[in-house]
């Protein structure tokens, strides 16, 4: 077997490979292993790259249904409702991982049962490859007292509980406007000024070849806070009908961080129509300025798309995304919105977003 080198760096003993995050050790750390927990692990020779070897691929045998619920900061289980029926009852998230080690047995490197991203190993093997100076390992202790208070898990539930809540709502409506695609592989970020501070982009498939593009999270409710609400009252939608199109993913991005960083940005697409340009790097060539830039026109109504949407705790708006061809934005800085929204409406469906079109001036 042979395993490319992805990212050229500094020859590390032990490294994660590929989607599986299958361990690859040097010749040293293999002798670690099979010294010390011989009956756990399989070991697959490997070439890597032009790196000298020898390389072993670790097949670890084991698995063990030992995860501590309750000790552990966190646990999320796939539900029926996720869409994933192959998956229900495994963990879909472990935070702050604690095992019951009453459970392990006489294992000594095994993954946990439904959650088999840990790789958990005995201390003397922790501390055989430490002072050996294996690079490429990090540990995290698994076992002994919660790192996480009565209070903090408390809260943590509670914020479970309005994820639950506002996710659930928000997927079901998305499953009212075509075929949700869970397959999708869109990048979900954590952190940034998202209200629950996670960023996350869905794809709907709909009649007629068409794709719809949404943001998934700007209707969640402030984390800060720990309350029921829409957050900003509004999610983005962009429908395109140009296959395999990946680039309204990135314009949506940019588009909600404007909208996010600016308030005053927030009421007018809340409401009515609003114009706004975002960078147009690794943008479609037809939509840029020659600022480089990319136009859109925000909160455009079409009878193929409701303009508001239900959850729990208040109404949101679905905004509409159309992009402008160059020639079109000057006609929009010229004439104004309404105008240009005219020619659109004479056009079906207008609200469709393409890279490649003519201009409707």
């Amino acid at each position: 077997m042979k395993i490319p080198v992805d990212h050229a760096g500094q020859s590390l003993d032990f490294t994660l490979a590929g989607i599986g995050l299958a361990p690859v050790i040097q010749a040293e750390a293999a002798a670690i292993l099979t010294r010390l927990a011989p009956d756990d692990v399989q070991l697959l020779p490997v070439t890597v790259g032009s790196e000298p070897g020898p390389h072993f691929l670790v097949n670890v045998l084991r698995l063990v249904r030992c995860i501590d619920d309750e000790a552990s900061e966190e646990v999320q289980y796939w539900k029926p409702e996720d869409g994933r029926p192959e998956k229900v009852g495994k963990y879909r998230d472990v935070s702050g991982l604690r095992i019951d080690p009453a459970k392990v047995g006489d294992a000594r490197i095994f993954r946990t049962w439904g959650w088999t991203v840990a790789l958990i190993v005995a201390e003397d093997i922790k501390e055989a490859l430490e002072q050996a100076n294996i690079t490429g390992v990090t540990f995290r202790e698994v076992t002994g007292p919660s790192e996480v208070s009565p209070e903090q898990r408390e809260h943590n539930r509670k914020l479970q509980a309005l994820y639950d809540r506002t996710e659930t709502a928000r997927t079901a409506f998305w499953r009212t406007l075509g075929t949700l695609d869970e397959k999708a592989i869109l990048p979900i970020v954590v952190g940034g000024g998202w209200p629950a501070k996670r960023q996350v982009w869905r794809l709907i498939h709909r009649a007629e070849g068409r794709t719809l593009f949404v943001t998934d999270g700007l209707s969640d409710f402030f984390v800060e806070a720990a309350a029921p609400s829409v957050g900003f009252g509004l999610e983005l939608a962009l429908e395109t009908d140009e296959p395999q199109a990946r680039w309204p993913v990135t314009l949506l991005e940019r588009i909600a961080n404007e909208l996010v960083g600016h308030e005053h940005l927030r009421e007018p697409a809340r409401t009515s129509l609003l114009s706004m340009e975002v960078d147009g790097e690794h943008m479609p060539e037809p939509l840029l300025t020659k600022d480089g830039r990319v136009a859109v026109l925000l909160g455009m109504d079409t009878p193929t798309l409701p303009t508001h949407f239900t959850m729990p705790d208040g109404q949101v708006r679905l905004v509409t995304v159309k992009t402008l061809m160059p020639r079109e934005l000057t006609y929009l800085l010229e004439h104004g919105r309404e105008e240009l929204l005219h020619r659109f409406n004479q056009s079906h469906p207008g609200h469709l977003s393409k890279a490649w079109r003519q201009s409707v001036v």
